[in-house]
């Protein structure tokens, strides 16, 4: 299979060429191959945050490789970056942000609009479909701030899902929700896995929940535990 995303030798530095510098990220490398569901794991202050930065091409790395969907980031500029972002990752989080004011359908046509200019009928289609795979068609035209911490969090997986991307990076998606919730979040996002061979990699701190995944990779101290 090939790699949705590959790092190699992958190192972080805040405050390069001050006294105050220091080295977040040491040397780490990972593979993701398409289709997999992987967990990230460590405790506070191991690198979770600056590694999913890293790889949602939020910020660049020091030194190393990273190459998403086939593509190498190092080599690309800024306008390069934000396009591979958009159409390649999706991005799910602990707190949805969504636009509260705006129904559950037009949140997940939002990266759609922000990618073609203008709504259409197929975005609206796409949109309404996606909905439909996470169980809440019936509440398309409800305003988001009206919906559940659940279902906002299915929404935000929807919207995560609306370009169809090939990686999605969900940091802590059940991290606000409460156990049965939580677990229909989960289970969505496997169903996705499954049928739409879509890689997530997912940063939690719920080791039972970690366990149900393909594997788990244990960041310790910015470096990647072996064993």
């Amino acid at each position: 299979m090939a790699d949705v995303l590959y790092m190699r030798a992958v190192s972080k530095t805040y405050g390069v060429g001050t006294p105050a510098a220091t080295e977040v990220l040491h040397g780490v490398s990972l593979r993701l191959a398409q289709g997999e569901f992987v967990a990230l794991m460590g405790p506070s202050g191991s690198g979770k945050s600056t590694l999913l930065n890293i790889v949602g091409l939020l910020d660049r790395p020091t030194s190393g490789e990273l190459w998403i969907d086939g593509r190498n980031a190092g080599t690309l500029d800024e306008a390069a970056l934000t396009l591979l972002r958009g159409h390649s990752i999706g991005f799910v989080f602990q707190y949805h942000y969504l636009l509260t004011a705006f129904t559950a359908l037009e949140n997940v046509m939002m990266p759609a609009l922000l990618a073609r200019g203008s709504p259409d009928r197929a975005m609206r289609d796409g949109a309404m479909a996606l909905l439909e795979q996470v169980g809440l068609a019936p509440w398309a035209g409800h305003k988001a701030g009206a919906l559940s911490g659940g279902q906002q969090q299915r929404v935000a997986i929807a919207r995560a899902l609306a370009l169809n991307p090939p990686l999605v990076l969900a940091d802590e998606p059940t991290g606000n929700l409460d156990t049965a919730a939580a677990n229909a979040v989960f289970e969505l996002m496997r169903r996705v896995n499954a049928t739409q061979g879509t890689t997530f990699l997912l940063v939690t701190h719920n080791l039972e929940l970690a366990r149900r995944c393909d594997r788990i990779v244990d960041l310790v101290d910015g470096r990647i535990a072996e064993g």
